[in-house]
């Protein structure tokens, strides 16, 4: 019989890789809450090194997924209160536009910020590619971290 603290944790390791790609779903956290669910209560003991590299790799998606665009749009020239006013945006549009509503909602607003503080338009334009190219990159990085925490999790702890 399958044990039921192995079923919930690969339950949220699978949240965690759909919530790569699913709006204000914590992709890292909950494939880092699935981790440890099986470290602290599984019937077999996970090595101290697969228990490391996993929590790493979790965190690691935890930082892409909060900062990805924000630091594309720094990267790219933009000022700090461009940065807090476009992650404002996304987060508004997010409820009024739906998933789309963030990707809109940071590139409009840095957009149209940066013309505000007298920006040409050539430059405001290529911030706003930036910026919307971090935010795409990093849901990207997020799957494929959250794939591998998955994927490992599975080699080492189901088969191996």
């Amino acid at each position: 019989m399958v044990e039921f603290v192995l079923v919930v944790a690969l339950a949220l390791l699978v949240v965690g890789v759909v919530g790569s790609v699913v709006p204000l779903v914590p992709s890292g956290l909950l494939s880092l809450a699935g981790v440890w669910t099986y470290v602290l209560f599984g019937s077999e003991p996970v090595g101290p090194l697969v228990v490391t590299v996993l929590t790493l790799t979790a965190l690691l998606a935890v930082v892409f997924e909060h900062l990805g665009g924000p630091l594309a749009a720094k990267a790219s020239g933009s000022s700090n209160q461009v940065l807090v006013a476009s992650t404002v945006g996304g987060l508004v549009l997010l409820f009024v536009m739906g998933p789309i509503g963030i990707i809109v909602g940071v590139v409009g607003t840095v957009f149209l910020l940066e013309l505000k503080e007298g920006t040409a338009i050539e430059t405001a334009a290529r911030r706003s590619a930036y910026t919307a190219a971090g935010v795409l990159a990093s849901s990207v990085v997020q799957i494929l971290l959250t794939l591998s925490i998955l994927g490992a999790f599975v080699l080492f702890v189901v088969v191996l």
